[in-house]
C-alpha cells in the first residue's frame, strides 16, 4: 500500500468519524441550509476538478475550504442553536480578514527557510493574489470551526469529577522566562544559516506559543494556560484534534488542486503522505494551538477597534465559543 493510499484512508476515516460522531448527537436546530450549500461546495469542487474543469481545478483549495467552513458551521449551528458565521458575521469576517496578514508570518519565515513552494500557479498576477488571499482567509477560521465543533460534539468534555478551581497567579519570572525561550525559538531559524534553518521549521510552529501564551495570560487575555491552571484542558485538546483533522484535510484536498504547494522539507522527504513528510503531520496540531494564541493576542485589539467603528456590542472572535 503507498503512503498515498494511507492518506486518502485517513481523510475519509476522519470523514466518517465526524459524520458518524455527529448523527449521534442530540440537535438542538434545524440544519441550516448553509451546511448543505456547503457540502455541495465540497462534492461539487472535488468532481469538477477531478473532471478537470480548470478554474475549479485552479482554485480548488479555497473552494474546499470555503465549502468546509459553511457546512461545518451550519452543523455547529444545527448542534448548539448558535454558531460564529450565523450569530456573529462580524466577528467572523474580522477572523478571516486578520488570517491574511497572520498566515504571511509563516510565508515570510518560509521566504528564508524554504520549506514549501507553489506550482501550477495561475500565470495572472492579480489571479495569483486572488487565489492567495482566499486560501490564507481560510486558514484561521477553519480551525476555529473545527476545534468548536469537536466541543459541540463532546469530543473534548472537561473532567466533570474534579471541581473547577481558580486559577494561579502567574509568576512574572516564569512568564518571562517562557517568553524568552519561545523568542529565541522564533529566532534562532533566521539567524543560522538557510540550509540549517530548513531542518528548524518545527521551532517556529511551536516557538510563538512559548512567545505569546504568557503574555496572553499575563494581560488577562484569552489563555490556553489558564485554562489549565483551572485544571480545565478541553480547549487545548480541541485545538490539538482541530489542527490534526485539518491537516489531514489540507494535504488531501491540496493534492487534487492543479494551484498546489509541495514540500521541500529536507526530513525524511521519501515518506510523503500526499505532499507532506510524514513527520510534518506532527506539526498542525501545534500550529493550531498557535493560531490560538497568535489571535488571542490580536481579539482585544480588534474588539477596541469595532468599538471605535460604532459597534456596541462586544466582538466574540471565535474565541468564547471555543
Amino acid at each position: 500500500m503507498s503512503w498515498h493510499s494511507i492518506g486518502m484512508i485517513a481523510a475519509f476515516a476522519v470523514a466518517f468519524t465526524l459524520l458518524s460522531r455527529y448523527r449521534s448527537q442530540r440537535h438542538g436546530a434545524r440544519i441550516p441550509m448553509q451546511a448543505y450549500i456547503g457540502a455541495g461546495i465540497v462534492f461539487g469542487g472535488q468532481l469538477l476538478t477531478q473532471l478537470g474543469v480548470a478554474p475549479v481545478a485552479l482554485f480548488f483549495t479555497p473552494i474546499a475550504w470555503t465549502g468546509y467552513i459553511l457546512w461545518i458551521d451550519g452543523a455547529i449551528y444545527s448542534l448548539r442553536g448558535r454558531s460564529l458565521l450565523r450569530n456573529h458575521p462580524a466577528e467572523f469576517a474580522w477572523l478571516a480578514l486578520c488570517s491574511i496578514p497572520l498566515w504571511l508570518i509563516f510565508e515570510a519565515y518560509n521566504l528564508r527557510l524554504e520549506n514549501w513552494i507553489y506550482i501550477g500557479l495561475p500565470s495572472n498576477r492579480w489571479l495569483r493574489q486572488i487565489g492567495y488571499a482566499w486560501s490564507f482567509a481560510t486558514i484561521w477560521p477553519g480551525i476555529f470551526e473545527t476545534a468548536t465543533l469537536l466541543r459541540a460534539l463532546d469530543w473534548n468534555l472537561p473532567d466533570q469529577s474534579a471541581a473547577p478551581r481558580i486559577a494561579k497567579p502567574i509568576r512574572p519570572a516564569l512568564a518571562a522566562t517562557i517568553s524568552a525561550i519561545g523568542f529565541l525559538m522564533v529566532a534562532i531559524p533566521l539567524l543560522v544559516p538557510p540550509p540549517m534553518g530548513a531542518y528548524l521549521f518545527g521551532s517556529v510552529w511551536l516557538g510563538f506559543i512559548f512567545l505569546l501564551e504568557p503574555i496572553n495570560r499575563w494581560t488577562g487575555h484569552e489563555s490556553l494556560w489558564s485554562d489549565l491552571s483551572r485544571g480545565d484542558s478541553s480547549r487545548l485538546r480541541a485545538l490539538l484534534w482541530a489542527g490534526m483533522i485539518c491537516g489531514v484535510f489540507w494535504e488531501f484536498w491540496n493534492w487534487f488542486a492543479a494551484a498546489r504547494w509541495f514540500y521541500t522539507v529536507p526530513i525524511l522527504s521519501e515518506w510523503k503522505v500526499f505532499a507532506m513528510p510524514l513527520p510534518g503531520y506532527l506539526g498542525f496540531p501545534a500550529f493550531a494551538v498557535e493560531c490560538y494564541a497568535m489571535f488571542a493576542l490580536m481579539a482585544p485589539w480588534l474588539d477596541w477597534l469595532s468599538r471605535k467603528l460604532g459597534r456596541r456590542q462586544e466582538m466574540r472572535l471565535g474565541l468564547l465559543d471555543l
